[in-house]
């Protein structure tokens, strides 16, 4: 019973992360699962059956709250989809011995790839509005699809920064079509799973317990992505994910480090993590203080280019 509880509070947790950043509840969940010894296909499984129902009310929570844009959703969900059921079919494949440490470095990857665009750089509003093209937001579902089903998480990781990047969106609907579109993906991974493993490992009660947690948090994040600044947020994120795969994979035989050099090894990520907070809640202050209070710019309407 303790560990249901532990599970539905994480996947709480996860969950209001991800409805208002835009990622991290598969990468989050799915950290956690290996840590308790699951099959990473297992645990991956594990967390999209969740992911049905939490992606689910978490589209319908931001599409009342208008941070959807239907057009963005279609484009990168169905091959995200795609890419996610052939992901679901390689990592059932893999042998627990190979797959763990393999899914720990997508894992580690994602993790500092999110640290390290949200601590470093801003986000882009000079392209505010501009149409974004399927030749961009296919490659990109596809791929983003893959990293979710093989790693447990990637979706958001992948599609929320590069959509942010492109300057096109305004955040709040870059967060939203993302946590939307992420019901395809979640829904194509499963039936991969449950296609190539059965029930095979499955734990149905912490399936049930993830979508729980995840459902009271899903209505709550839709309405914190407009309070809370993603800068700090991600930096907060990829630093947990960062510290909790750096010791999955020190702890496999493709490390083996134990003593002074994992202490050291831990204390300078915990220094790391720390300086990066410091430094995104400082830019994000900053940010606020030296930049004035512009009107919102509602979707689809042209921004004149810079220096015009």
């Amino acid at each position: 019973m303790r560990t249901l509880v532990l599970l539905a509070l994480a996947g709480l947790g996860a969950q209001l992360v991800d409805g208002s950043l835009g990622m991290a509840y598969g990468v989050t969940s799915t950290t956690l699962l290996l840590a308790m010894g699951t099959n990473p296909a297992a645990a991956s499984a594990t967390v999209h059956l969740a992911e049905i129902g939490t992606t689910l009310m978490s589209g319908v929570s931001h599409w009342r709250f208008g941070n959807v844009d239907w057009k963005v959703v279609a484009r990168i969900g169905v091959p995200g989809a795609v890419g996610s059921f052939l992901g679901a079919t390689v990592l059932s494949r893999l042998s627990t011995e190979v797959a763990e440490p393999v899914m720990s470095v997508l894992l580690l990857g994602l993790g500092v790839y999110v640290l390290s665009r949200f601590t470093l750089r801003g986000l882009p509003e000079d392209r505010l509005g501009t149409p974004l093209r399927r030749r961009f937001l296919t490659p990109l579902g596809l791929v983003a699809g893959f990293l979710d089903a093989t790693g447990g998480g990637g979706w958001g990781p992948v599609g929320t920064p590069a959509l942010l990047a492109s300057g096109r969106l305004e955040p709040r609907k870059v967060i939203g079509s993302v946590d939307t579109s992420e019901f395809l993906v979640a829904v194509a991974a499963s039936l991969g799973f449950l296609f190539s493993l059965g029930s095979q490992g499955l734990k149905w009660t912490w399936v049930l317990a993830f979508l729980l947690g995840g459902l009271v948090a899903a209505p709550i994040a839709a309405w914190l992505v407009r309070v809370f600044p993603p800068r700090v947020l991600g930096s907060a994120v990829g630093g947990v994910i960062i510290v909790t795969n750096v010791r999955t994979l020190i702890n496999s035989d493709w490390a083996r480090l134990s003593g002074t050099p994992a202490v050291l090894l831990y204390a300078a990520l915990y220094a790391l993590w720390a300086a990066a907070l410091t430094h995104s809640i400082r830019a994000h202050l900053r940010d606020r203080a030296t930049t004035p209070d512009r009107p919102v710019v509602a979707q689809g309407e042209a921004r004149e280019p810079v220096g015009s």
